[in-house]
């Protein structure tokens, strides 16, 4: 465990939802705790800089609610909402995150997560979502449902997450060459774009997945029958 804050004096808010706040920025945190705990019903038990203290804190406290940050540095939110539920089917999470690329989304929605709030949204969409989720149902910001189809009918907790429906047909054969060992200069001849265009493409895979080196890529690609090597 790295970090623990802002625990609340036991059994001194029992009545209220128990929040658990999880952001690699301070700043992020203090503002998000503030505004709930003005809300009168909501108390914020723990709050974490990272997945694995996250992961901690929800064992020990047993949150109502997790705010998770989806990309964090090692191991991010999709990594930890997996987790958290893995221990305790119980806690609802939601997703509050900067990014609205559809990997993100689904990422958090296949690991089981209820919900996904863009930071840009007011606080009004964030207590909105709460609400939403405690009440056993889905939720996704406006700025993003437009991601989401036929959200009732096909739980994603069902669904496992390809790389060929997040991402182009150019970043899926850019990253399966990579897998297999090609440098970037091999790569773009094989696909007779430029060199410059394929480091651009690896500059959006890593971005995309939120993976940092080639190994992370390859062991992805391979998790995603991108490729027949064995990792």
């Amino acid at each position: 465990m790295t970090e623990e804050l802002t625990y609340q004096e036991a059994g001194k808010n029992d009545s209220k939802i128990k929040i658990l706040l999880v952001d690699d920025h301070a700043v992020v945190r203090h503002g998000i705790c503030q505004a709930l705990e003005m809300e009168g019903n909501y108390t914020v038990v723990a709050q974490a800089n990272c997945g694995q203290t996250a992961v901690d804190l929800a064992l020990w406290h047993a949150p109502d609610i997790v705010l998770m940050d989806a990309s964090m540095p090692n191991f991010n939110g999709i990594e930890a909402t997996r987790e958290i539920l893995a221990q305790n089917s119980n806690i609802k999470i939601i997703a509050l995150s900067m990014h609205s690329e559809k990997i993100y989304v689904l990422g958090m929605m296949n690991a089981g997560a209820s919900g996904y709030v863009l930071k840009s949204c007011s606080f009004n969409i964030v207590l909105e979502s709460i609400k939403t989720v405690l009440s056993g149902k889905l939720y996704f910001c406006p700025k993003i449902r437009h991601l989401i189809q036929d959200i009732e009918a096909h739980p994603f907790k069902d669904q496992r997450i390809s790389a060929f429906s997040l991402l182009s047909n150019k970043e899926c054969l850019v990253l399966q060459l990579l897998a297999e060992g090609h440098r970037s200069r091999e790569i773009a001849k094989k696909l007779e774009i430029s060199v410059r265009t394929v480091e651009v493409h690896r500059l959006h895979l890593k971005k995309k997945l939120d993976l940092h080196t080639v190994a992370e890529l390859t062991k992805f690609a391979v998790n995603e029958g991108l490729t027949s090597l064995n990792f």
